[in-house]
């Protein structure tokens, strides 16, 4: 039987995707290997799960509840390519966005040759339904480097770790709130900030999310406070903390969400813009909350993050 008419062209675009890859793969390592530094200890709270929501009984498809950890519950194809143009993006610019244009490339590839293998059913050249049912997600990434006076947040954190469920969406919508509002108690100690956004395809919201949870994490020697998953761990060494310098060492704090709906949230070039970026991250409802973490170092007893150290670990931080 004969090419049909556009089989030429997906072919060419076909390799044309495939080629692109291989630089962005590249790349994208070297962006995302961790950086040897003398790191400061820190902790982490989070949860979630990226599962689509449920559908109708005759479409055959069962939703999840949540869950702890990310779990997977979709396991559908790409999205066909005439949905990804119009509707996917992201803005800030950073890591947030270059792993957004990462995801984007990987549905765009794994369309290209779905269309090309015929192995998917499609209704007038467009994915069923089904495989758009988990839709876009919101990627939401906002960091604040504060003086190191800012003690009373730490402890916040830590009875925040030490109580919070995060096995529930209910739990997290908790914590990001407390967050939040811990965060907007102390504006006359902040310093830096930034904030990114982005969608992405249901399919590659995880291995997205993942990965700058990943970045981050490995931004700290040792995670000494926990609570991921309904998981909690909490060592002993957080009894004291040494004297800081209340000018020139810092607490930086990464609030990372992923959301059904789409948020749009201003750049943080100033302290006005900072508070209503937290406001408005803090008011995600939680139905739409598919995943959270929340970031800090440092936490150990004696454990300083340095004006250099700052610099260096955050790159894209910009002072207020």
């Amino acid at each position: 039987m004969a090419d049909s008419p556009n089989r030429p062209t997906r072919r060419l675009l076909h390799r044309w995707l495939s080629g692109l890859m291989v630089p962005v793969l590249l790349i994208g390592l070297l962006v995302l290997m961790p950086q040897p530094s003398e790191a400061a200890r820190g902790g982490r709270i989070g949860g979630g799960s990226f599962r689509a929501p449920s559908m109708p009984r005759s479409s055959g498809y069962r939703g999840g509840g949540m869950g702890g950890g990310y779990n997977r519950g979709y396991g559908g194809g790409g999205f066909g390519f005439p949905f990804i143009i119009p509707i996917f993006g992201f803005g800030g610019g950073g890591l947030l966005g270059f792993l957004v244009l990462m995801g984007i490339v990987g549905v765009l590839v794994n369309a290209v040759r779905g269309g090309g293998s015929g192995g998917r059913a499609a209704i007038g050249g467009y994915d069923s339904p089904r495989e758009i049912a988990g839709g876009p997600v919101s990627l939401l990434q906002l960091q604040i480097g504060l003086l190191a006076s800012a003690k009373d947040l730490q402890t916040d954190l830590r009875q925040l770790a030490a109580s919070a469920d995060t096995s529930s969406s209910a739990g997290l919508q908790r914590v990001l709130q407390d967050t939040t509002l811990a965060l907007l108690r102390q504006p006359d100690l902040w310093v830096y900030a930034n904030v990114e956004s982005g969608s992405v395809p249901f399919n590659a919201a995880e291995s997205t999310f993942n990965r700058l949870s990943m970045t981050e994490r490995s931004k700290l020697r040792e995670e000494l406070t926990t609570n991921v998953g309904g998981v909690r761990s909490s060592a002993a060494t957080l009894s004291s903390r040494g004297d800081a310098d209340a000018t020139n060492e810092f607490i930086v704090v990464t609030v990372l969400v992923a959301s059904r709906q789409a948020v749009n949230l201003k750049k943080a070039d100033t302290s006005e813009q900072l508070r209503e970026s937290l406001r408005i991250l803090g008011s995600t409802a939680s139905s739409d909350l598919m995943a959270l973490e929340v970031i800090w170092q440092p936490d150990g007893s004696g454990d300083v993050l340095s004006a250099d150290e700052l610099v260096t670990a955050y790159p894209n931080l910009q002072h207020l």
